[in-house]
Order: C-alpha cells, then structure tokens, then sequence
C-alpha cells in the first residue's frame, strides 16, 4: 500500500513539490510561533519568586548630583527621602534597589569556576527588601545592619545560581568564583573585595513571568554607608485601599525634599502589565501572520486537491469497476496527502533538528523544543486530513460507468 501510494506521489511529482513546499514553509513558521508560546507558557508556570501586588515603584532621575565629586549630597538626601517616605500611613514598607522588577534595565556579570565561566543577572537592595517583596530565603538570611563591618561584600544568591556553581553543597559562607569576580560595570569602594555568599532565596525572576529562570544575585545596598550610591529606585509596599491620590501627595512631598531630582511613580502591576505588552505584542503578530499563511495554505490543498480528484476521474472509475470499494478510495487520496505532508514535515523537521545542534537557541530547554515539535507535527497533519476530507469524499462518488465515457 505504501509502495503504492509513494508510486502515485512520485507520478504528480511537479504538482505535489508546491503543495511539499507550502507545507515546509507552513510547518517552519507555526513551529517558530509555537516554540515561542510554549516557552512563554513553560515560563509562566514557573515560581516569580516575589510579590508585587501592593508594590509602587519610584524610579528616582539624579541629574543633579551625577556629577558631583562629593556624595554626600545625594547620600544626604537619599536618607531624607526614605525618611519621609515611611511617615507616611499609607507605606507599610520601603525598599531601595538598582533596578525594579518589569523594568527594562538589567545588570549582569560573571563569575569562573574550575575554568568555567558562569554568567548571573545581579541587582542591589537595601535590607528591608526581602520583607517589601516577600522574598522566600531558603538558606542562610538576607542582608542586616551586622554586614556594615564585613570586609567582603556579602551576597544572596538563587537556588539557580547556588546549584550552578556549588551544585549539592552548602554555599553558604563560601567564596563565589575562583578568584575575586567582578560585576561587567566598573566597580566602585568595598565592590573590588571578594564575594562572600550569606544567603540563598528562591528562583527570583526580576522580568517577570515570561523570562526564563537565570542566575541571580543580589549585593547589599545602604544608605548609611558613604561609599555606597543611593538607590536608583524605591519600592513603595502601600496598606489596602490606598488610592491613587496618593501618587500626587507623594509626588509633591518627594519633589520638596530633592528639588534637583525628579521621580516617576507607578504601581507595579501597570509595569507588570506593560511587561505582558511588550512579550505578547511580537508573538501575536507572528501568530496573526501563521494564522493566515496556514489559512492560505489549506484553501491550496483543498483547490489542488479537488482538482487532482476531477482530473482523475477516469482513473477512480477504473478502480471501482476493478472493485476497489468507496472506502479504499477515501483512504487512497488521504494516504497520497499523508505522504505528500510528510515528505514536506521531514524536511523541515531535518531543518528544525539543526538549531540545537548549533547550539543556536541554547535558552530553550529540551523539553520545551520536544513539546512544540510534536504540537507542530500534529497540528499541520490535521490540517491536511482536514483539507483531504472532502476532495477524498467527493472522490467516493465517481461511478464507475464515468470511466468509460470520460474525456
């Protein structure tokens, strides 16, 4: 049967290379948008590793101070603010930070162990941070007052990061790396000295629900401290029911304080929400356009289809006066488009199997590459059965006395 059907694919080998064709390109383009749904998916089940319900960000512009010599200007007026901030009744807790969650800035490094260099996404925050977000510290504890003696620079690190360099040992108290590492920006003061860690907290996502688990540390950040700079933005955890009046009395109360500073305010879920924005906004555009390539390329089967089927009447007759039954021409032509579909879906499965084999998309998991392969596979062979369903039917209904006086 097989042999048969490849026989009668390799006779209409000029029309069955474009339907081949479509179909490789089709399985090509729903695989990217696939893989790249499934990812987000797969990322989004997984653990955030912080609370940002309740959460105001304050996103602190220095220009003021940028260029000064003397910190002790903006190290006088950080304080000031995180002063006035906390008197106020709506703020139950306030944090300062490097960079805040769903923002787009991000700072990275990378530290050598046995030879190996392992790169980390890295943030600064103040010691109330844990408690603002609800950080979950699995071992050891989060900075404190006590670590303003320490001549290292104690750390935190995700349980990501810990099993990467340490694996099933216990970091804590361990240096990070094989030789003092270094933040990829220029380190300042006490940064030069080696990392120490002192603590391991969940998986900490800093972009949110659709980025993928990374290493991540997190280096303490004080404004008590001369040498440190103040914090590029607060985190603000208000008390329910605060409304958005609040915003502008802050506003206006920060702005007194730090007349040469300028602050932005906004919830964390908007940011959050914009940060959805930006991730889904790309994946369903290209969805938009799978969709209506896929819709193009079944209209194609279905007209090349139910013309091959008119043109081939003769023969259909032939076979049913033979005694072929309606049943064994219905799985004829489906079986002819099965292979047709599957000598276009080994092409491009032969294409796809390349990516990781370079090791071009090395963020995607396994799991994840298997997962939307076989989604792909299964979603353009339905396609096709469903393209073949009524050129195959109609097909069934060719008499055999059609044969003996078609022209």
């Amino acid at each position: 049967m097989i042999k048969h059907l490849l026989k009668m694919v390799w006779n209409r080998k000029r029309t069955n290379f474009f339907i081949i064709l479509e179909i490789f390109i089709s399985f090509l383009v729903l695989f990217a948008v696939i893989m790249s749904g499934v990812y987000y998916t797969d990322n989004y089940r997984q653990p955030l590793g912080f609370n940002y319900e309740q959460i105001w960000d304050v996103n602190i512009h220095q220009q003021g101070n940028n260029t000064r010599a003397d910190k002790s200007g903006p190290l006088v007026s950080a304080k000031q603010v995180f002063l006035a901030v906390q008197e106020f009744d709506e703020v139950a807790g306030l944090a300062g930070i490097g960079h805040a969650p769903y923002g787009g800035s991000r700072s990275t490094g990378a530290v050598t162990v046995n030879g190996r260099e392992i790169l980390y996404g890295f943030n600064r925050a103040t010691d109330s941070f844990k408690d603002v977000l609800g950080l979950e510290v699995r071992r050891g504890r989060w900075f404190s007052p006590e670590d303003d003696a320490a001549n290292y620079r104690p750390v935190v690190i995700n349980q990501k990061f810990s099993r990467e360099v340490f694996g099933d040992e216990d970091p804590l108290g361990k240096l990070l790396g094989d030789s003092p590492p270094a933040p990829r920006r220029a380190p300042e003061g006490p940064r030069e000295r080696e990392m120490r860690v002192i603590g391991v907290i969940s998986d900490f996502r800093q972009h949110g629900e659709f980025a993928a688990p990374e290493n991540f540390l997190f280096e303490r950040q004080s404004v008590n401290l001369p040498q440190d700079r103040p914090p590029a933005e607060l985190l603000i955890k208000v008390r329910p029911g605060t409304t958005a009046a609040f915003e502008e009395k802050l506003g206006r109360r920060l702005q007194t304080l730090a007349q040469d500073w300028s602050f932005e305010i906004e919830p964390l879920s908007n940011m959050r929400e914009s940060s959805f924005k930006a991730h889904l906004a790309p994946l369903l555009a290209a969805g938009l356009v799978a969709g209506f390539l896929i819709i193009m390329v079944a209209l194609g089967l279905t007209g090349v289809l139910w013309q091959n089927v008119t043109q081939r009447t003769q023969e259909i007759g032939l076979r049913r006066a033979a005694g072929a039954t309606t049943q064994k021409i219905h799985t004829q032509i489906l079986g002819e488009l099965l292979v047709i579909a599957s000598f276009g879906l080994l092409t491009g499965v032969l294409v796809i199997v390349q990516f990781p084999l370079l090791d071009l998309i090395g963020f995607i998991s396994s799991k994840v590459y298997l997962y939307s392969l076989l989604l792909s596979l299964a979603l353009i062979y339905l396609l096709t059965m469903i393209c073949g369903l009524y050129p195959s039917r109609l097909a069934t209904k060719v008499q055999p006395a059609e044969a003996l006086h078609y022209e």
